[in-house]
């Protein structure tokens, strides 16, 4: 039949109701003659158990030994749904990731990964065994364990789908697809029956917390096709795939957001070069990740410069960004920690004009000021104050027509 390998989060794995509901449904599949990897999370809640425990111990754990702790989570996961399966009469064997040998580098807490050694595996999936895989960790070339960082057990089972060259990575979560807009802002929001690679990658940086934004990438990078279902009910779930492989691809695909977005301006600066690279050498120098920038066209020698920050980064970035004031002579430094990040996405904008119109329209309209513009190839951003989100949301959502099937009406 196919080759597939499926990931489930600490959600979907989080009692031993659960397991066994995941049991179930993997038992099922095997009976249908798949071949099965299954990548699982430490239990809901048990990642978060272990650092707290750490931090009693030492307020800042040694990097390595906390990594050596986090890993367990995953231990007890594995060998339950292990033992959940063979109860089933399906045979399984679990693996952690230093046994499977995922290789990785020695970035302990964030490590990335560099290869794996798949021949375990396709031994087992050769005797007809459920291969069941610790996710979010691997081991280095010295033989540390590592973790993977957050979102690290989709990393891992997308890796092990590109390794296997498996047929089908499915995401299991606690929702059932990627939808037009957070349902719970937008009652009319639609499940996307596909979606492209790049587009689910503006979704997942630009706020869908659905998919981390690196399995994403790693998915896109060896051409790994990627369903996103849900571990508690039934259904078809999201495809995402490649978009010359889809036969039509809608205008709009979804509208997303961020709140934790904040602005800093610094205004009368002189106009001249190495400025800039002063301001944003110190902000990385602060390891402050710098999204949206504006800079105003010069005037009198002047000019005003404008960006936008994680709101957590506020209140650092805006002191250094005063000390370069002083240092630059700029006339004054403002900022606002209230603001949100709004986002139009769709490959449809590469080849239709009048994108930008239709949401600025639709904004305009609900008398929504815009302070900010990004845009790309396939995607709009606008940032707007803190208090017309959900407005703004469900406008642009009904601007485009994506609450029917085949919307996107301009």
């Amino acid at each position: 039949m196919a080759l597939i390998v499926q990931k489930y989060g600490g959600t979907s794995v989080g009692s031993t109701e659960r397991i066994n509901a995941v049991a179930d449904r993997v038992a099922r599949m095997r009976a249908q003659g798949h071949d099965l990897v299954v990548v699982v999370s430490a239990m809901g809640g048990e990642t978060d158990r272990l650092y707290q425990l750490a931090t009693e111990i030492y307020d800042a754990p040694p990097a390595r030994e906390l990594d050596v702790l986090l890993a367990s989570g995953e231990q007890v996961s594995v060998a339950l749904l292990s033992m959940a399966l063979q109860r089933r009469g399906c045979d399984a064997r679990s693996y952690m990731g230093h046994q499977v040998h995922i290789l990785t580098d020695n970035a302990h807490g964030n490590a990335r990964i560099r290869g794996i050694d798949d021949a375990r595996v396709r031994g087992d999936l050769g005797r007809g065994r459920v291969v069941v895989v610790a996710g979010f960790q691997g081991v280095d070339e010295e033989g540390n364990i590592t973790t993977l960082g957050r979102g690290g057990s989709d990393t891992t089972a997308v890796a092990m789908a590109a390794a296997l060259k498996a047929d089908e990575c499915q995401i299991y979560t606690d929702v059932d697809g990627i939808y037009t807009a957070d349902p719970r802002i937008v009652s009319e929001a639609r499940r996307l029956d596909r979606i492209t690679v790049e587009e689910m990658l503006e979704l997942a940086s630009l706020g869908a917390k659905v998919l981390q934004t690196r399995s994403v990438q790693f998915a896109g990078k060896y051409r790994v096709p990627l369903r996103v279902l849900s571990s508690f009910e039934d259904g078809p779930g999201t495809l995402i795939k490649y978009e010359e492989e889809a036969m039509e691809q809608a205008l709009i695909s979804g509208i997303t957001y961020t709140r934790d977005e904040a602005k800093l301006t610094i205004m009368g600066v002189p106009d001249k070069p190495g400025v800039a690279y002063k301001l944003f050498n110190d902000i990385a120098g602060a390891n402050i990740d710098v999204d949206m920038i504006v800079q105003n066209v010069g005037a009198d020698g002047l000019t005003d410069m404008t960006f936008t920050v994680q709101r957590a980064d506020y209140a650092k970035a805006m002191k250094i960004l005063k000390n370069v004031a002083r240092a630059v002579e700029a006339r004054d430094v403002a900022g606002d920690d209230k603001i949100v990040k709004i986002s139009v996405v769709g490959v449809g904008m590469r080849s239709h004009a009048g994108i930008a119109s239709t949401a600025f329209h639709a904004l305009a309209d609900e008398g929504i000021n815009i302070k900010m513009i990004s845009t790309s190839e396939i995607k709009i951003s606008v940032v707007v104050d803190e208090k017309y989100l959900e407005l703004g949301v469900r406008a642009l959502h009904s601007a485009f027509g994506l609450e029917h099937s085949g919307g996107n009406a301009q």
